[in-house]
């Protein structure tokens, strides 16, 4: 190994010193170059430039090297060290380029120079530019290059769609979040990054302009909500003709960031970039993400990615967000919301930040409670944030092109292993859904039994319950229209009297021949009128009554919170809501002693040890007394949600016995002599074989599941004519070696190791 030759190199190499040319007035020549392999340890080589070679550059990359610029180039570096580079890189995003130039020192034993580390930065780009166009001649050879091309086609069990197949209540289910892990520093002072390249190659990444054509929707919707009456109002639900309508309390989502005011979510000014919002389906694949400019989770982001959803995926999707909730009434109200609502469509929260909700939210909300969910917890975008977090010491301070670049690279690779995990998941979700059916079942039925209940009871009661939280703390309608008109005859009462003198006055100068036309109301109240006296009476206790109506919402609202905990006898208190009930409670009191006779007042020491409604005694004078409905009762409560799992774990069969079929016909489909392939991958020892055999075992292990109810044969997918591989082949026919057993012992195996290591790690060491 010339060590030596390397040494002499100084920190700015120049073409005259790492390039000798033979014979330079000819085109074909050999040439030296001073080289970088980290296999083979070489430090320079001699090229042969033929005479069809346009550049010495083409003759580097023919024998496997490559540049670190595109013309005259002062170092080489192997293909080989590049690709084993990014392949690092893919397995561990955190890798930088000076951390892998110093790998590369250490390995020809010699000092660290800064100059190694551009030279191997500028030829990464250069490689991941060949690779970006190698991979765009192929989609455009193989069809893939239409517009929208990958979120339509890239996950099979969401968009692979079969004739004939049973239909889903949601078309398609996606998460979307937002993370600040992704930051990028702007430059200090007046000083300006020297990389001025603008990525624009990702198909993942929504364009700012896009993203800024919602960036006035809020203000708009709000402006427009004032103008309507509601000054102090957050703009209200629409009424829909869909199940579950979207009504929420107004404290719902206040403590979350993502849910404050526009003008509150603001960031440091020393970054450019401050984070992305990412969304993503159910089986974890990206779907698009947008940067976060110099601001927090603003309502555009999201927006935008419903836009995107309405526009490309088209009608009776379900998106979670933390704050789906309250994100609803944004939509809704946005340029959006008429689209929105007649595809169908619909948000709600992912069952991690639904349970921090409160039980109003969750009734409506959360999605246990939401048809057509299956098991799913909408929780891939934290596990995308989890994962992503490695890119953040990489691209803080990268220049906004690489930044891009990395995660362009972590977000394909990303979808590369959701892809080889597809089957896993369907496997593991399947098993879990059996599972649950087959050991909740009995405990339910025995809990109908002991209860002399129907299933037709849970599912009226479950109704009843979230009506009665719909409207609970609300003033009913006929009361608030009652008090308006009462409030506007006493004005028109004032009225008539400046009337009657202005009426005289005017008769006295009006001809005797003029005739008058009758005027007035049908069937208008008056003082005596019984409807008028009632709501008089009801005006001197409506303040009482609104805030025992919203001390009855927060205390019926916590109680079930901890029933729902399991934690309503031991005395724990859940600090937030207790603030407000303490509230509630001095409003209470304020009100209580305006009443002739006052009534007592109601001492907070006894509210807050609460732990059943049948100690609330005010409930007997509010508008709805539920202390004796049956699905107040913790046993009946408790049973309710039994069932409501129950239902959503035969959704989810449902919705992967379509994914599993939809799974293994884009398989089969996609490669019309799979056999014949898997025998050639195989013979070349090509990885993919493993991947794809593997993926194959999944669907075989889940058809041979005690409880599987799908479909073992392949299907045909919509818009297409006919599928070429005969309906009676099988998965185990195309499976030369199944190496199904291995596989679930591999499982078992991983299942065992994970759980001494857990119960290692939660031992106490003692000294």
């Amino acid at each position: 190994m010339d060590v030596e030759a390397l040494l002499a190199l100084p920190d700015h190499m120049t073409n005259e010193e790492s390039i000798i040319i033979q014979t330079p007035n000819s085109s074909n020549y050999s040439f030296s170059i001073n080289t970088v392999d980290i296999f083979t340890l070489s430090t320079h080589a001699t090229f042969h430039r033929s005479e069809d070679s346009l550049s010495p550059v083409q003759s580097l990359v023919s024998a496997g090297f490559l540049g670190n610029v595109p013309h005259n180039p002062s170092i080489a570096i192997s293909l080989r060290t590049l690709e084993h580079y990014r392949l690092l890189r893919l397995r561990k995003p955190s890798l930088s380029i000076e951390a892998f130039a110093k790998v590369i020192c250490d390995s020809y034993s010699i000092a660290y120079r800064r100059s190694y580390r551009t030279a191997l930065a500028d030829s990464f780009d250069i490689y991941l530019t060949i690779l970006r166009e190698v991979g765009r001649q192929v989609d455009t050879a193989l069809g893939h290059d239409t517009p929208n091309w990958r979120v339509l086609n890239a996950c099979a069990p969401c968009s692979y769609e079969l004739n004939g197949e049973s239909p889903l209540k949601f078309t398609r289910m996606y998460v979307m979040d937002g993370g600040n892990s992704a930051k990028r520093m702007m430059g200090i002072g007046d000083r300006q990054c020297g990389d001025t390249r603008v990525y624009t190659e990702s198909d993942y990444k929504l364009p700012h302009t896009f993203v800024d054509r919602f960036a006035n929707e809020v203000l708009q919707s709000r402006s427009a909500h004032r103008d309507n009456g509601h000054p102090d109002d957050i703009v209200s639900d629409a009424k829909e003709d869909v199940p579950h309508t979207h009504i929420i309390a107004e404290d719902c989502s206040k403590n979350w960031k993502a849910a404050a005011d526009e003008d509150k979510k603001r960031m440091w000014a020393i970054f450019d970039e401050t984070g992305i919002f990412v969304a993503a389906c159910r089986h974890g694949f990206i779907l698009w993400y947008a940067d976060m400019i110099k601001s927090g989770e603003l309502a555009k982001y999201p927006l935008a990615i419903v836009a995107k959803v309405l526009e490309v995926i088209g009608e009776r999707t379900l998106g979670a967000y933390d704050i789906g909730c309250g994100f609803s009434s944004t939509v809704r109200a946005s340029s959006l919301g008429t689209t929105f609502m007649e595809m169908q469509s619909r948000l709600c929260v992912d069952s991690f930040h639904g349970y921090a909700h409160n039980y109003v939210c969750q009734t409506q909300h959360h999605p246990l409670g939401i048809e057509g969910t299956g098991l799913e917890d909408f929780g891939v975008a934290e596990r995308i944030f989890s994962a992503s977090n490695a890119l953040a010491p990489v691209i803080r301070y990268a220049s906004a092109y690489r930044r891009h670049v990395f995660l362009d690279l972590f977000f394909k690779q990303w979808d590369e292993d959701k892809y080889a995990n597809l089957g896993t998941m369907l496997l593991n979700n399947y098993r879990q859904a059996l599972h649950i059916i087959s050991s909740e079942t009995v405990a339910l039925e025995e809990a109908k039994t002991s209860l002399g209940i129907q299933d037709s009871d849970l599912v009226n009661w479950r109704a009843e319950e979230i009506h009665y939280f719909q409207t609970l703390g609300k003033e009913p309608e006929w009361d608030a229209h009652a008090v308006v008109y009462v409030e506007l005859l006493q004005q028109m009462q004032a009225l008539e009297c400046e009337a009657s003198a202005s009426f005289n006055r005017f008769v006295s100068a009006v001809p005797h021949d003029y005739q008058f036309a009758a005027l007035g109301i049908v069937n208008r109240w008056n003082m005596s009128s019984p409807e008028y006296q009632d709501t008089l009476k009801y005006l001197t206790l409506r303040k009482y009554h609104k805030a025992l109506d919203n001390l009855q919402r927060l205390v019926v609202q916590h109680l079930f919170e901890l029933q729902r905990l399991n934690v309503s006898q031991t005395g724990q208190l859940m600090i937030h809501p207790l603030k407000s009930i303490q509230n509630a409670v001095k409003k209470y009191n304020e009100a209580a002693s305006e009443l002739q006779p006052p009534r007592p007042p109601l001492e907070w020491s006894k509210v807050s040890h609460f732990s059943f409604l049948d100690e609330f005694n005010l409930l007997r004078e509010t508008r709805q007394d539920i202390r004796e409905k049956p699905w107040t009762k913790p046993a009946i409560r408790e049973t309710i949600r039994q069932y409501l799992r129950i239902q959503r774990a035969k959704e989810e069969v449902i919705r992967c016995n379509v994914e599993v079929h939809r799974l293994h016909t884009a398989i089969v489909v996609e490669n019309e002599a799979f056999a014949r392939i898997l025998d050639a991958l195989k013979m070349s020892n090509s990885p993919i074989f493993v991947a794809v055999q593997q993926l194959l075992s999944r669907i075989s292990q889940i058809h041979r599941l005690d409880g599987f109810s799908g479909d073992k044969s392949f299907g045909v997918r919509k818009g297409s004519s006919s599928v070429e591989i005969p309906s009676t082949v099988t998965t185990d026919q195309l499976l030369e070696n199944d190496e199904t057993e291995g596989l679930d012992e591999d499982n078992e195996l991983e299942r065992d190791i994970g759980t001494l290591v857990e119960f290692i790690s939660d031992m106490v060491l003692r000294p």
